[in-house]
């Protein structure tokens, strides 16, 4: 079950002021802050520091094990379980378990994909707080959470006000 942690957001409706406010919050050393949009942003990684994601390693990874994995099951079933001499045929013939290979490749590397996907993003939540509702449609918030370095309460509020927040705000998320 996530947790939710308590901090201060600042509102704006504003592409270009959020990306203003995420680059002067990281400026000012905070490293744990989120950004909250409806919709992805433009330069919105960079200005805040955003590394790159970890899941495509995850996928390719995911599917190489599928692929190891569709080609073992066609060897094992038809060369050595289940050997039957069709035509005087060979046991094992790849190119005719390629497509049993590829299908797995893929279910194994989009079943993992989305499973990492969920594990970054703690999903499912249950019940979670809302800033605001308006931030899953028109506005932008940037939440800096109580246990970021160099939190303090009344920087924060005077950083968001100076920055152009419509609103600060006390809250979890």
């Amino acid at each position: 079950m996530a947790q939710y942690t308590k901090g201060i957001a600042g509102i704006w409706d504003d592409e270009g002021m959020i990306l203003k406010a995420a680059r002067k919050t990281r400026e000012m050393g905070f490293t744990k802050f989120d950004a909250i949009s409806a919709y992805p942003v433009h330069g919105m990684e960079e200005a805040c520091g955003i590394k790159r994601s970890w899941i495509p390693y995850v996928t390719f990874v995911a599917g190489l094990v599928g692929l190891t994995a569709g080609l073992l099951l066609t060897w094992w079933t038809s060369a050595v379980n289940w050997a039957v001499n069709v035509g005087g045929k060979p046991f094992f013939s790849l190119p005719a378990f390629i497509p049993i290979m590829f299908e797995l490749t893929v279910l194994f590397a989009a079943l993992c994909s989305v499973g990492a996907l969920f594990y970054i993003c703690k999903i499912p939540r249950i019940d979670p707080p809302v800033i605001d509702p308006d931030l899953s449609s028109h506005k932008f918030a940037i939440f800096i959470p109580q246990n970021d370095t160099g939190y303090d309460e009344a920087r924060i509020e005077k950083m968001f006000k100076e920055l152009g927040a419509l609103e600060v705000k006390k809250t979890e998320y």
